[in-house]
C-alpha cells in the first residue's frame, strides 16, 4: 500500500512537471505574440532555455530521490549558504531578463507589421531610462559636471577652460557647484526610506504566504522566523533579500537623476553596462560547465572503472590536451570564429548575432580545455569506489557494470562533481575577465565586465584617474564570485561523507 501510494506520488509529481515545461515552453515560443513583438532567439538564448528546463527536471528529480535530497536539505539549513543563493538569485534573474529578446514594432495596420531594427531584451527596456542618457565622455559618479575641461567664451569674448555641464546628470539643478550636495543627501534618503518600505512590504508577503503554508497566525509566522524556528533559515534569507531591494531601489532612483557609477568614454553609463555584464559572465560560467561535465563524467568514470587499455585512452587524450597551451587554443578557435563570420556575414543580420556566435565559441572552447581536471579527480576516486565491497558484491551477483556505474559509482562522486561545477563556474567567471584583458575573450561589442576591465586599465595611468569602470565591474563580480564559492562549500559540506562523518 504504502509503495502504491509512493509511486502515484511520482506519477503525479512528474505529471505536474510536465505541465510546467509545457506551459513554460509555449510562453517563450509566443511571447513575441502575446506582447505584440517580434520575438528573437539567439543561440545562447535557447540554451539558457534549456537550462532552465534541465533545472526543473533535475530538482523534481532530486526531491523524490532520499539520498541526494538528505544533503540538500543540510545545505538549506545553512545560513551562509541561504544568503548566497539569494545574492546568486537576484544575478540570475537579471541573466534572464537580458536573455529575452525581441523587436519593438514601430508601425502596425491591417496589412502589415513593421518592427525596429535595433534588437533589445527586456533587461534594454526595463532600464531605458538609464540607457539613452548618454553623455559627452567621462564623468564621475554623482557629478553634475563633465571629467574633462573644455574652451568658453565668455559674455565679453575672453576664452577660458572650466568643466561643462552634463546633459542628463544634475539637469534639475539651477546651480550644481552650491546645490548638488544637499541634493544627493535628499535623494538618497528619499531613496532609502522607499527601498525600506518596499523590503517591508515584500517581506510582509512573504511572511503571509509562510503563514499560509503553514497555518501559523500572520504574528507567530514572524516570532518564529525572526527566532529561526523554521527548518529554513527565513531570517537570514529576508534579511539579505530586505538588503538587495534597499540597495536597488536607492541606485535606481538615484540614477533617475544621476549617473550613480559614472560614465565610460563615449559616455555610457556605467551602472548600465555592469549589469548588462551579468548575463556575460553567467553564460560563460554556466553553458561552459554543462559543455565540459558530459566529457568530464563520462570519461572520468570509464577510466577508473574499467582501468586497463580503456583507462590508457582516455589518459592519452587529456595528457594529449593539456600539453596544447590553453591561451593558444582559445586564440586559435577565436580567430577561426572571426574568419568563418567575415566568409558569411549574411548569416548574421546584426551585430548582436555575431556577438552571440563569439560567446558561444568561447564557451565551447573553454569547455573543452577544462573538464580535464574534473576527470582526473573522478578517475582516482572511482579507483578507490570500484574496490569497496558493495561493488564487489554486486560483481559477484552478476550486476551489469553499466548498472553498477548508473546506479552505485555515479551517485557516489556527485558529491565531487558539484563541488567542482560550482568553483569551476566562479573561475570561468574570473576567466573571461582575464581573456577580455588580453584581448581574445568575446567580441568587443559585447558588454561585459572583462571588456569594461580591458578599457578602463588604459585610463589609470591619466591625470586624474578614472577609476569607476573598473571598480564597478570588480564589484559586481566579486560579488558573484564570492557567492557562488560559500554556495560551493555549503555543497560540499553536505555531500562530502567525510566532512559529515568529522561533525
Amino acid at each position: 500500500m504504502v509503495s502504491e501510494t509512493f509511486t502515484s506520488l511520482k506519477k503525479t509529481t512528474w505529471v505536474k512537471v510536465g505541465f510546467s515545461l509545457v506551459f513554460l515552453t509555449m510562453s517563450y515560443a509566443w511571447y513575441g505574440v502575446i506582447f505584440n513583438v517580434k520575438a528573437e532567439y539567439l543561440n545562447t538564448d535557447v540554451l539558457i532555455y534549456f537550462l532552465v528546463c534541465g533545472f526543473i527536471i533535475f530538482v523534481s528529480y532530486i526531491r523524490q530521490q532520499p539520498h541526494l535530497a538528505e544533503p540538500w536539505k543540510l545545505v538549506f539549513k545553512n545560513k551562509i549558504a541561504m544568503s548566497s543563493a539569494v545574492v546568486l538569485c537576484f544575478f540570475i534573474v537579471v541573466g534572464l531578463m537580458d536573455s529575452i529578446h525581441f523587436r519593438t514594432t514601430v508601425n502596425s495596420n491591417q496589412t502589415s507589421v513593421s518592427y525596429s531594427a535595433n534588437m533589445v531584451s527586456l533587461l534594454d527596456v526595463s532600464l531605458e531610462y538609464i540607457k539613452n542618457k548618454t553623455e559627452k565622455t567621462y564623468s564621475a559618479p554623482f557629478s553634475a559636471f563633465s571629467y574633462s575641461k573644455e574652451n568658453f567664451v565668455n559674455e565679453k569674448g575672453v576664452k577660458y577652460r572650466d568643466y561643462p555641464r552634463l546633459k542628463y546628470a544634475g539637469a534639475h539643478l539651477n546651480n550644481p557647484g552650491i546645490e548638488i550636495n544637499s541634493d544627493l543627501i535628499k535623494k538618497f534618503f528619499f531613496g532609502l526610506i522607499l527601498g525600506v518600505l518596499i523590503s517591508l512590504l515584500v517581506v510582509s508577503l512573504a511572511v503571509l504566504i509562510i503563514s499560509r503554508i503553514t497555518d501559523y497566525s500572520f504574528i507567530k509566522t514572524f516570532t518564529k522566523i525572526f527566532n529561526g524556528q523554521f527548518y529554513l533559515p527565513w531570517n537570514v534569507m529576508l534579511l539579505t533579500a530586505s538588503a538587495i531591494i534597499t540597495i536597488s531601489v536607492v541606485l535606481f532612483y538615484m540614477s533617475t537623476y544621476y549617473h550613480v557609477m559614472g560614465t565610460d568614454k563615449v559616455g555610457q553609463d556605467v551602472f548600465y553596462l555592469t549589469l548588462k555584464s551579468i548575463r556575460t559572465g553567467l553564460v560563460i560560467g554556466t553553458l561552459t560547465t554543462l559543455i565540459m561535465l558530459p566529457f568530464a563524467i563520462a570519461l572520468g568514470v570509464l577510466a577508473g572503472y574499467y582501468k586497463g587499455i580503456v583507462d590508457d585512452i582516455i589518459q592519452y587524450i587529456y595528457t594529449t590536451l593539456n600539453s596544447i597551451p590553453g591561451i593558444l587554443l582559445i586564440v586559435a578557435v577565436m580567430l577561426a570564429i572571426d574568419v568563418y563570420i567575415e566568409n558569411h556575414a549574411d548569416l548574421f543580420e546584426t551585430a548582436i548575432e555575431r556577438a552571440d556566435i563569439k560567446l558561444l565559441a568561447l564557451c565551447a572552447v573553454l569547455g573543452i580545455t577544462s573538464w580535464t581536471g574534473l576527470c582526473r579527480l573522478l578517475r582516482g576516486e572511482v579507483f578507490k569506489l570500484r574496490e569497496l565491497e558493495y561493488i564487489q558484491a554486486a560483481k559477484a551477483l552478476g550486476v551489469s557494470n553499466i548498472k553498477i556505474i548508473i546506479s552505485h559509482i555515479v551517485p557516489n562522486v556527485m558529491h565531487i562533481v558539484l563541488i567542482v561545477v560550482v568553483l569551476d563556474f566562479s573561475g570561468l567567471v574570473l576567466a573571461e575577465a582575464v581573456l577580455a584583458y588580453i584581448g581574445v575573450g568575446v567580441d568587443p561589442s559585447t558588454i561585459s565586465w572583462g571588456n569594461m576591465i580591458n578599457s578602463a586599465r588604459l585610463e589609470l595611468a591619466r591625470e586624474p584617474v578614472v577609476w569607476w569602470s573598473l571598480i564597478s565591474a570588480f564589484s559586481f563580480m566579486f560579488a558573484l564570485v564570492l557567492a557562488a564559492n560559500l554556495f560551493s562549500d555549503a555543497i560540499r559540506d553536505a555531500f562530502d561523507p567525510r566532512m559529515q562523518g568529522i561533525k
